[in-house]
Order: C-alpha cells, then structure tokens, then sequence
C-alpha cells in the first residue's frame, strides 16, 4: 500500500467537503490508521482508488465515518482508575446535596452509565444526590447510548467489564450475549450532543470525565478543550482524563493533581 502525503491530503479534502468530516481536529496518524484500515478492507491500494470507492459507495462513506468517530469505550474502563474515582463520588455526595458530574465524549454510553452503577452499587455514596450527563458529538452514537443495549464479542466481554460491581444483575438485565442497561440506571444520566471543541461551557459541574479523547486530537486543540472544561467546573470540581494522558503544560496551574497516577486532577 504506497503512502503519499499529497494522495492523503486529496483525500482527506474530499472527507471533509463531501462527508462534512472536520478533520484538522484530529492528529494525522489517528487518521491515516483508521482509513488505511478501511483501505485494507476495501482492496484499495492507495488514496486515490480508496477516494473512488467512496465516491460511488454510499456504505463505505458511512463505514469511514463511523470508524473515524472515536467510540472505543467499555464499561469501567481501566478498573484500578475507577476505585480511585469511587473516593471522589463519596466525598461528592457526602459533601453536596446535589453531584453534577459530565461524561465527555460519552460515545456509547458506558462510561456514564458505569458512574451511575458505581454510585448505587456503593453504600458510602448518595446516588439520589447524582446527576450525569453524557454528551458526544456524534448523534448516531448518542442514540446507541439512550438504548443502553450492549453485545459481548469477540472483542468486548461485557460480563467481566462488570467486574467492579459487586452484583451487576442489580443493574443490567442479560439475554444470552445481550446487556440491556435497567431504568433505575438510566434514570440518573441524561444525553445531549454536545462538541466539547466548538460547544459552549457548561456551568458548576462538580466532575468532569474526559478520558480517552486527548490521545487521537491534533495538539492546537486541547487548550481549548481544557478551558471549556475549566469553565464548566465549579472551584475544587474534579477531571478525570484518560490514564495514558497527560494534561496540556498551559493548563498546569489550573488543575491540581489529587490522584496523579489515575490521571485525577482538582480546578484549583
């Protein structure tokens, strides 16, 4: 498979004009995985045969898109993150009558929805206190995430996803290889579609997660992805990014870390 920076440019271009992908948000390589794995799948040998595949394969166009948003998630992602983060929602519900906390990107939802089973599953936090948002910017994906309906694969094993429940059944119901998310789970998030890039702050959330975005957007975009972020928390309100990310050098001084090995941080 050659790779040519102009062939890639070209392509790229038409992505964007034809497909309405806004990719100067994301970091090349990012993307020239994504798509050479969709070149692979399609037999194209290079940029500009794969762009006339897309050019008369409406699939495909829709295959690209969804393979360039970024879903990858899972339900309690990185488990030794979340006893940390368990800490923070007790001293959240023990300290306000009311948590707000946002999931940003949520993609399919089960970020958010683990916070809200972590909050009921646990007796030291008040999950009548909480109140979640997942936002995304995909709507396709926010529509997957109000189902609440998950399949385990070959690559994802919802049941020991589950793990750090002490009896997850409390919350899902299971059907085979179906997992349906219950009501009394669901009832604590709500979801809107939100572009944490271009999007407006939100107003005294207690905290934020953004785990797992960082790593794929080009750099010029995270300051400002950390000043929404700022402006959305209320003083002392916590961020949790992703646990092999690193927060941008000019927003050092605006948050303190509390738990620095699980990427969890303060608004100082």
């Amino acid at each position: 498979m050659s790779h040519d920076g102009r062939g890639f440019q070209n392509l790229l271009e038409y992505i964007e004009a034809e497909l309405d992908f806004e990719s100067e948000f994301y970091n090349d390589s990012y993307l020239d995985r994504r798509i050479t794995a969709r070149m692979r799948r399609t037999d194209a040998d290079d940029y500009r045969t794969y762009k006339r595949i897309l050019e008369r394969d409406d699939g495909e166009q829709e295959d690209l898109l969804d393979s360039l948003s970024i879903n990858v998630t899972g339900f309690f992602r990185n488990p030794e993150a979340w006893e940390q983060l368990r800490l923070v929602l007790r001293e959240l519900t023990d300290k306000h009558r009311r948590v707000r906390i946002w999931s940003a990107p949520c993609a399919d939802g089960r970020e958010p929805y683990s916070v809200a089973m972590l909050a009921q599953d646990d007796s030291e936090i008040t999950d009548r206190r909480v109140e979640i948002t997942g936002t995304d910017i995909n709507p396709d994906i926010l529509d997957v995430a109000r189902d609440g309906v998950y399949e385990t694969s070959q690559t994802t094993d919802i049941e020991e996803e589950l793990e750090p429940l002490d009896s997850y059944e409390r919350y899902i119901d299971r059907d085979g290889d179906r997992f349906s998310v219950r009501d009394e789970v669901k009832n604590l998030v709500t979801f809107e579609r939100h572009d944490l890039i271009r999007g407006d702050p939100k107003r005294d959330l207690d905290l934020v997660l953004c785990r797992n975005l960082l790593i794929y957007i080009d750099p010029s975009f995270k300051v400002p992805i950390f000043e929404t972020i700022r402006k959305s928390l209320r003083n002392g309100g916590y961020l949790m990014i992703g646990m092999t990310e690193t927060l941008p050098n000019e927003c050092r001084d605006a948050f303190k870390p509390v738990y620095k090995q699980q990427r969890i941080y303060r608004r100082s």
